[in-house]
């Protein structure tokens, strides 16, 4: 049997925590977890977090190690013991007929049996269906009825002559989710923490460390929160692949359902006019698209217009009844090419399908979070520390789906006058979701405000901006505010600061009038080495053609002053080398590339097909396939289109390009001494500081 709480037997022997840490078990005793464990005791359990971290809230939810450690030992029991594994289904059918009776875990889905008028509940991993549900049951866990609820059950057998009744008892269904929550105990804790602490807590609780990320990046991070706690906000999020875009809402809460964007249908996601039946936001709190981007995915047309008309009214037809309902709508997917490069050529929602790529339907979106600004997620980002149980903080926030912070602003600052109604509501939402976030207990300082303002007002003009792009019949506008001592001050977004030549190619600035709304200085001459790759034709420039041999111990030697005179110019680069294997290699390959990256223009891009030998050993292959794939994610998002082809055969290096170089490397690119300085050498930071290996190089142009 499943216990229902912590057995208060445990040794008061502390293990060392961080001074946030203390101070999170201090207010929040019972509410929080070492986000760690949730890895450590997961194994091959294919269960979403909130259900571990239930668990591990009930065993584990304690600062004494010893404690901590008895927990686990326990929820591993209960996951080994009860969860059920889809190719163990038989073994566990069998434990419940031979002991009559037994507890599982598994995910629970009924349907509505209208000829028989019974509820019927099927078990996902235990493969059987048809089992009696007792109507109360159904109508306290209405969402049983939508897409399943991971549940604890007890399961009885009796078997029957009568071939038509199911063996299956249902005995006791009890949901994943929080039995009690007291808000007020949540606000008055909050009060106590620092704004820096807090947002900490919330990374943490999300289960980051926050030490690797910036304030940016935590407020980035902390945006995809703001559906849960904001009803009917609509939220976009395009970007790299591996960046966590779709974690949160497929792990974070039992109150969200994150679905493939090419699966849903009308009657899945609204209604069912056949029976009647309400759709996926009738039920949960916020609904996500996952590979939502995709220009050739086929779309439904009614899904499109039934769905802009539910961001924009919140409500939808069934026949000739409208009904409403407070789900979010969260679309995430990811791109393909740089931000530069998307600028240049379309726009920042270029990835997606044509009948979304609409104006009406990206009008409907309060906030786009730019995924190219998330860092690839690697092991070393994730906490150790302590965050709010997922299934507390769910509850926080879905408790306050009710309040409405959007007008906290307004003592101290006002929204530009020529700000439309629709930019005006994705700002409130945004902004109310923040301050539900950072700010439940409504105690901000003016500074504090201005900043989450800002943020708010940055999302809705990155939607508002690549609009206008698309349909040339919106109004710009001019998107800032006007703080109480009459100074305007203008908002922009990091992209526009970064590629103003590539941001105001169509449309001057954008519909900022003035100085105080555009970046400052914009200079939109291009870097040094764009204006030499754009000038340079490197079949007519007299480049040294020939052999040139280098001598051991000598320095003032690098990739650019070697290579790139070579390959400037060029769209598709092929490097021969069969030595890419260890982190120093991978590190030479990096360097290459990042020079490459350096002297192209940013809204270009680069092929780049690397020849190399794969390790034959498992244990040394996984770590060179790891290394390899994580510098193809790095480079793409500098507009390097790295792609590996495996050359068992092959012994010679050599670079060469589409405008008709080649070079032949003797040592490849492995041409440096191993130094050990570590940062603090200069050859850490400038190739040319490095001493070399005797090695040769010759060129050689190839016409074709």
């Amino acid at each position: 049997m499943i216990a229902d709480g912590l057995d208060d037997v445990f040794p008061k022997s502390s293990i060392e925590q961080s001074p946030l840490d203390r101070k999170i078990n201090e207010y929040f005793p019972g509410a929080v977890v070492r986000k760690d464990l949730v890895n450590e005791v997961k194994g091959n359990a294919i269960v979403p977090t909130y259900v571990l971290e239930y668990l591990l809230g009930q065993f584990a939810a304690t600062d004494v190690e010893a404690g901590i450690q008895e927990g686990i030992d326990k929820v591993r029991r209960i996951l080994a013991e009860h969860y059920v594994h889809r190719n163990e289904s038989e073994l566990v059918k069998s434990r419940i007929r031979e002991k009559g009776r037994f507890r599982i875990i598994d995910k629970v889905s009924v349907t509505f049996n209208e000829k028989e008028d019974v509820y019927q509940a099927s078990f996902a991993n235990l493969g059987i269906s048809g089992v009696l549900v007792e109507p109360h049951t159904v109508l306290a866990n209405e969402k049983l009825l939508v897409s399943g609820v991971w549940c604890m059950c007890d399961l009885e057998f009796f078997h029957s002559d009568d071939t038509k009744i199911v063996p299956w008892i249902l005995g006791s269904l009890k949901p994943i989710q929080l039995s009690n929550f007291d808000f007020e105990n949540y606000i008055e804790a909050r009060a106590k923490f620092t704004t820096d602490e807090w947002i900490d807590l919330l990374i943490q609780s999300i289960g980051f460390n926050p030490e690797m990320f910036g304030r940016r990046a935590k407020l980035l991070q902390l945006i995809r929160l703001i559906p849960f706690v904001e009803r009917n906000y609509n939220l976009i999020e395009l970007g790299p692949k591996g960046t966590g875009k779709s974690h949160i809402y497929s792990e974070f809460s039992p109150h969200g359902m994150l679905i493939s964007g090419g699966e849903i249908t009308v009657p899945k996601l609204f209604v069912n006019n056949s029976n009647g039946r309400l759709g996926l936001v009738g039920y949960w709190d916020v609904v996500a698209f996952d590979e939502f981007a995709g220009k050739k995915k086929r779309t439904d047309k009614a899904l499109v217009d039934i769905m802009k008309n539910y961001m924009a009214n919140k409500s939808f037809s069934r026949g000739v009844e409208t009904l409403g309902a407070e789900a979010s709508m969260v679309f995430v997917g990811n791109t393909s090419h740089t931000v530069p490069y998307m600028l240049k050529h379309s726009d920042l929602f270029d990835e997606l399908p044509e009948s979304y790529h609409d104006s009406a339907y990206l009008d409907r979106l309060h906030f786009y979070i730019p995924g190219w600004e998330i860092d690839t997620i690697r092991g070393e980002m994730f906490s150790q520390g302590y965050g709010f149980v997922v299934d507390y903080i769910a509850e926080v926030l879905k408790s306050m789906r009710n309040l409405d912070y959007s007008d906290r602003y307004q003592k101290h600052f006002t929204l530009g006058s020529d700000i439309s109604t629709r930019d005006r509501d994705g700002i409130h939402k945004t902004f109310s979701g923040l301050m539900k976030l950072l700010y439940p207990h409504e105690q901000a300082s003016a500074e504090e405000i201005e900043e989450i303002l800002r943020f708010a007002i940055e999302g809705r003009k990155r939607v508002k901006d690549q609009i206008l792009r698309i349909d040339d019949t919106m109004t710009s506008v001019k998107f800032g505010y006007n703080s109480h001592a009459g100074q305007w001050i203008g908002v922009t977004t990091l992209e526009e600061e970064e590629y103003p030549a590539h941001y105001y190619q169509d449309r001057g600035h954008s519909g900022v009038e003035d100085d105080s709304a555009a970046p400052a200085e914009r200079d939109v001459t291009p870097r040094h080495g764009t204006a030499i790759a754009e000038s340079i034709d490197p079949l007519e420039e007299e480049l040294f053609q020939g052999q040139r041999d280098f001598a051991e111990n000598q320095r003032g030697i690098s990739y650019e002053s070697l290579f790139l005179p070579y390959l400037r110019g060029a769209r598709i680069i092929k490097i021969h080398d069969p030595y890419i294997r260890m982190s120093h290699q991978g590190r030479n390959l990096v360097e290459l590339l990042a020079a490459i990256a350096v002297e192209k223009d940013p809204a270009d891009e680069v092929e780049v097909h690397l020849f190399t030998f794969i390790e034959e050993n498992q244990i040394y292959r996984e770590k060179q396939m790891a290394m390899l794939k994580e510098i193809h994610v790095r480079a793409g998002q500098q507009g390097i289109k790295l792609t590996l082809v495996s050359d068992p055969d092959g012994h010679d290096r050599w670079i060469s390009t589409d405008t008709g170089w080649r070079i032949n490397m003797g040592r490849g690119l492995d041409i440096f001494q191993k130094s050990e300085g570590g940062w603090f050498d200069f050859g850490s930071s400038h190739q040319e500081f490095r001493q070399v290996r005797a090695f040769g190089v010759t060129y050689i142009r190839e016409i074709h």
